[in-house]
């Protein structure tokens, strides 16, 4: 839950009857549960998700996969549908496998396969204290170009975290030994985006979101550059729209790469392996 706000603190709204009727009046669909997170907020918070600005914002955290990661204002919030998108990278990690996050945002997706691919004992809260003494249960790499995603991500990440575009700033060592290489990068294409939801378009960076005139931009740079970093059996996984994957599939098989497009009820990445010989 958040904190509370020191020795000036309203008096907790308590998932009160108002509270519940002020978050539904203002079109929140769970209001319910969102005056239950909301319990301990002062009227600053109640007043900021009420105007519009994402409850993971006001609350400074977000739940994903099983973890609280912390999250900041004008930082992308993790969708649970990149659910998909991790599940596959942890099927294709083992204990001191190389991984890279590109466009990491809060860092969540790579945090989420490290935790799962770790000791059981990891903690489940990423805003817990790390125990420095442990061993990695990967060789994690992140990247973002955005400073205030690399900020949290830095708060998120148990491996480095890098700021620069797309694969610029990783190390030259890390070529042809990765092993999974994921990447949720913006797919909305851009004459969409006046239509998305303004909880997303007004508080959400653009650039987190506008893919380009088809929203396949991004992940076909990232198609482009991923046989430069894979090893020998490593997995390309970029996350996109259901009927963007045959075109990201045409993308990776560009590349050199064999494609072959995942889905589930929420969610679709394209997944891009070496050939066999």
């Amino acid at each position: 839950m958040p904190p509370r706000t020191g020795p000036g603190h309203h008096p907790s709204y308590g998932g009160s009857v108002d509270l519940v009727a002020r978050l539904r009046a203002a079109g929140c669909v769970f209001a319910e549960e969102e005056a239950e997170l909301l319990r301990d907020a002062d009227d600053e918070q109640v007043g900021r998700r009420i105007a519009g600005e994402p409850l993971e914002h006001v609350l400074g955290w977000a739940e994903f996969r099983g973890l609280r990661v912390a999250v900041a204002p004008g930082v992308f919030v993790p969708r649970h549908r990149s659910e998909l998108l991790v599940d596959l990278a942890i099927a294709r990690s083992r204990p001191g496998a190389v991984v890279v996050d590109l466009c990491c945002g809060t860092g969540a997706l790579g945090a989420a396969v490290a935790a799962a691919v770790g000791p059981d004992d990891s903690s489940a809260s990423l805003l817990a204290p790390r125990d420095s003494s442990a061993a990695p249960s990967v060789e994690l790499h992140a990247v973002d170009r955005d400073p205030a995603a690399v900020a949290c991500a830095r708060r998120n990440v148990p491996g480095r975290v890098h700021a620069g575009d797309l694969d610029a700033p990783l190390p030259d060592e890390l070529r042809g030994r990765v092993d999974v290489l994921l990447a949720s990068p913006p797919y909305v294409p851009t004459d969409e985006i006046a239509r998305m939801p303004p909880e997303a378009r007004e508080h959400e960076p653009r650039a987190t979101l506008d893919g380009g005139p088809d929203g396949l931009a991004l992940a076909r740079r990232i198609a482009a550059l991923a046989p430069h970093w894979l090893a020998p059996r490593g997995a390309l996984l970029v996350e996109c729209a259901t009927h963007q994957g045959p075109a990201l599939a045409v993308a990776v098989r560009d590349a050199g790469l064999t494609a072959t497009v995942h889905t589930d009820d929420d969610a679709t990445a394209v997944e891009g392996r070496w050939p066999t010989r």
